[in-house]
């Protein structure tokens, strides 16, 4: 255990609760939190950088209804293979982001994300795409 968290095989520096399951090659920043409490995948080939919060509940609802509505709800969330997430994003419960997507840094993601699109700001809306028509030279349009 370092630093008050909880042992992961992948950041010493990372909060992470739940049984991800994460593909071969993705990367995970320091002082993220990933809560895998609802179900998670992560793709191969990720960077999740530093300071990402990924969730998989919300007690919303039962907190505003004074527990009236006593459920914590989870819905899983899907990362696609390829995907960036930058710095200091969140990413809400229930959401699919595409293969070869783009999350810029600081973006709230409250819905889904297509493969090759490139989302920002809060909440997060397309601002792009990724083109990948030449190999090896990504571009963002």
């Amino acid at each position: 255990m370092t630093a008050g968290f909880p042992d992961n095989p992948y950041n010493a520096h990372a909060w992470i609760i739940g049984e991800p399951v994460v593909g071969p090659g993705t990367w995970i920043g320091a002082f993220t939190i990933i809560d895998a409490s609802g179900g998670l995948e992560i793709g191969e080939g990720c960077d999740i950088s530093s300071g990402v919060h990924i969730y998989t509940h919300s007690s919303a609802r039962r907190c505003v209804s004074g527990r009236r509505f006593p459920e914590v709800e989870r819905r899983p969330v899907k990362i696609g293979d390829r995907v960036f997430i930058g710095a200091n994003a969140v990413i809400n419960m229930g959401v699919t982001i595409g293969d070869e997507s783009v999350v810029g840094a600081g973006a709230v993601v409250t819905r889904d994300v297509a493969p090759r699109t490139i989302v920002g700001g809060v909440p997060a809306r397309q601002i792009g795409l990724v083109d990948l028509d030449e190999p090896g030279d990504p571009k963002f349009v």
